[in-house]
């Protein structure tokens, strides 16, 4: 863990463990609750088109019933509005086009559509992660303390986390609150058009409260950020916050965060807290000391 101190501009070489000695009594330290589901699905064209093969990625659903979703869809040019694309004990078909390559499909089946997904879908795993899902990806790809269903990605500085961490956190006497942020497009693809996708969030009452009550807001991932501050500007259900610079912060004191990619809405976020120029040295450092970057990597807290 690279830890920055941006009042003093430099940094130290740390061990994730060593978090709670950062933190003290009136903290809150705010983690993403949202849960990766197997969002993909391989099937094929159906019709006169049986043979060829699709790949479908759920982003989001649009109806309340969970059957008619946004998607990315591939061979995305041959898959017009109107074609079914058929699955194992699932079909869909295609009934809208959106921007960026999107499709909206509606899902033909009786029944809760994540119970479905559970059997036939497939962790969505990042795009530079050169492999298949295995059925360890279905915990290792998932932060222990996911309950609330509905991201395509998971929020990555939570995967450092153990219950055994968690504990020694409340000891050394910070509070945790839980936010969630269903991890969509609006996070992880490239900056485009300096907007991005709406994601769905959510936080309660009881967590709303012991963040506004707190001395110190410490946010455990860029998802928690944009949670938070969503909430202090006046968002609910939905948020579309792009932070970058300029952006005056409403209640994060300090983030922990993963080390990001290049052109990244992610990377955009830091920089806006910390300085680019900071920001940019530490990441030069991180690399010649060979910290691991990306979702399965090592993390950075900001102070």
């Amino acid at each position: 863990m690279l830890v920055l101190f941006r009042e003093q501009q430099r940094w130290d070489d740390c061990l994730f463990r060593e978090l709670p000695q950062f933190l003290r009594d009136g903290d809150c330290l705010v983690l993403n609750d949202s849960k990766v589901f197997p969002s993909r699905l391989f099937g094929h064209r159906a019709g006169a088109h049986a043979s060829g093969k699709v790949e479908l990625f759920l982003l989001q659903p649009v109806t309340a019933d969970a059957k008619t979703w946004t998607a990315l869809v591939h061979p995305g040019r041959k898959l017009r509005t109107s074609e079914r694309i058929q699955f194992d004990g699932l079909e869909a078909e295609i009934i809208g086009r959106g921007d960026y390559g999107e499709r909206t499909v509606h899902f033909r089946l009786d029944g809760d559509i994540f119970a479905l997904l559970d059997k036939i879908g497939h962790v969505p795993l990042p795009p530079y992660i050169k492999r298949l899902d295995t059925p360890d990806d279905r915990t290792r790809y998932q932060t222990v303390f996911a309950r609330e269903t509905g991201s395509v990605a998971a929020p990555t500085a939570g995967l450092h986390f153990t219950p055994e961490i968690l504990d020694a956190c409340r000891r050394a006497g910070a509070e945790i609150a839980y936010v969630t942020l269903h991890v969509g497009l609006g996070t992880f693809q490239p900056v485009r058009d300096d907007k991005l996708h709406s994601e769905r969030f959510n936080i309660s009452e009881e967590n709303a409260a012991m963040i506004r009550a707190s001395k110190r807001v410490i946010c455990a991932g860029t998802t928690s950020v944009r949670a938070v501050e969503s909430m202090f500007l006046g968002k609910t259900g939905q948020t579309d916050l792009f932070i970058r610079a300029g952006f005056q912060f409403q209640r994060t004191d300090a983030m922990l965060t993963n080390f990001h990619l290049p052109q990244s809405s992610l990377l955009v976020l830091v920089c806006a807290f910390a300085g680019r120029e900071f920001v940019l040295s530490a990441y030069q450092h991180a690399v010649e000391s060979g910290y691991r970057f990306y979702s399965y990597g090592d993390c950075m807290l900001i102070v």
